[in-house]
């Protein structure tokens, strides 16, 4: 199964261990989107930079456009009509933009291209 990975807040105030993991994982500005496999290794990281990303698996029509987008990093818009009603600081399930989405990812990357 593929994740799309979508950094959503910035690189103030951050810790280097998370820093680090983002750089792992490409990402190096808000906005941007990977896409990777699931594994352990990528739960992971995925679980140490939770508060500042947002991640759900894509369906493959989705995938094939956001490589045409970019090779290995995709840079995307910011989302029409926000993250959510509380923003960036709260996690998706309360509301806000953070964390694993499920199967909402696909709604969110389409409004961001």
């Amino acid at each position: 199964m593929k994740l799309a990975v979508v950094r959503v807040r910035g690189d103030v105030r951050i810790d280097t261990e998370i820093r680090d993991t983002f750089e792992m994982l490409n990402l190096r500005q808000k906005n941007h989107c990977v896409v990777v496999d699931d594994s352990p290794i990528i739960e992971g990281m995925l679980h140490r930079v939770a508060s500042f990303a947002t991640w759900g698996p894509v369906s493959d029509d989705l995938v094939v456009l956001l490589k045409k987008k970019g090779e290995r990093v995709a840079r995307l818009c910011p989302p029409r009509k926000g993250y959510g009603r509380k923003g960036v600081k709260v996690a998706f399930a309360r509301g806000g933009a953070l964390g694993n989405r499920g199967e909402k990812m696909n709604d969110l990357v389409k409004r961001m291209m």
